[in-house]
């Protein structure tokens, strides 16, 4: 069976995580140290679709939750 990731994505989530233990990994807008291993795994895939590597889409459900949470903060 097929990988579900190429191994461009793979090699590009291995070097965040090496970037992510150095104390070297920083987030997106903020530019704080990323302390996820989560979060270093979802840059790193982020980056890899970026590049037009095959990565699976994002799952239905946590699209749609994120959606949802945008959508809620404004009602108050």
């Amino acid at each position: 069976m097929a990988s579900k990731y190429s191994p461009k994505a793979r090699s590009k989530v291995k070097r965040v995580m090496h970037e992510k233990k150095e104390g070297t990994l920083k987030s997106g807008r903020s530019g704080k140290k990323v302390k996820s291993r989560k979060q270093a795994i979802a840059i790193g895939l982020s980056e890899a679709r970026k590049e037009g590597a095959k990565v699976p889409r994002k799952s239905k459900t946590k699209r749609k939750s994120k959606a949802k949470r945008k959508r809620g903060s404004r009602s108050r």
